[in-house]
């Protein structure tokens, strides 16, 4: 049974249900691997992933992970921001995951901006199947969290109802700027 303490676990278990084998997926914040790794193994080997990081560490971090599984022949790790998402992953895929903030155990100046997220969102949400989903996990917590949060909130606010189901999930006995997940799922 999983502990869903937080977005991260919660994400997982949402992605376990929506990726299948032969799905395309993209992490678009490969950050130290876990959510590649998830994903690589649940697309199988007719599947594919894209994973995206703008640090090599994350890059290294996430290719090792999937060398010492096996599974590294299904990921084309890319070295480039979310924000290029539509230039390297042809449509239709099944799933996009973000992780947004920074890279945990590395430097917590680089984060995640509005602008760009804003950009990769919008370019997910084209590259998606029906019925397909995009997960991020909001870190409203550190430094520039706030605004990035803010800015997520509009931009899901104003998706039209009848494209696109859009939820808000996270626990409500925790602190108030707690991580949560947004779920977006493409309508049919």
């Amino acid at each position: 049974m999983p502990l869903l303490r937080g977005p991260v676990q919660l994400s997982r278990l949402v992605l376990e249900i929506f990726v299948r084998a032969g799905s395309r997926t993209v992490d678009a914040t490969c950050g130290n691997g876990h959510d590649t790794l998830l994903l690589a193994r649940l697309v199988g080997a007719s599947g594919k992933v894209w994973a995206f990081d703008i640090q090599e560490q994350a890059l290294l971090e996430t290719h090792r992970k999937l060398e010492e599984s096996g599974l590294e022949q299904r990921v084309s790790l890319l070295h480039q921001g979310h924000e290029h998402i539509a230039e390297y992953v042809p449509a239709p895929v099944d799933a996009v995951i973000f992780n947004l903030g920074y890279l945990p155990g590395s430097d917590r100046s680089i984060i995640t901006r509005p602008e760009t997220t804003l950009l990769a969102f919008d370019q997910a949400l084209q590259l998606l199947s029906p019925e397909g989903i995009l997960i991020a996990a909001v870190y409203p917590g550190h430094p520039g969290g706030c605004e990035e949060e803010h800015a997520i909130e509009v931009w899901a606010r104003e998706l039209p109802q009848e494209a696109y189901h859009v939820w808000r999930m996270g626990q409500v006995n925790t602190q108030l700027n707690a991580p949560y997940l947004i779920l977006i799922q493409k309508a049919v």
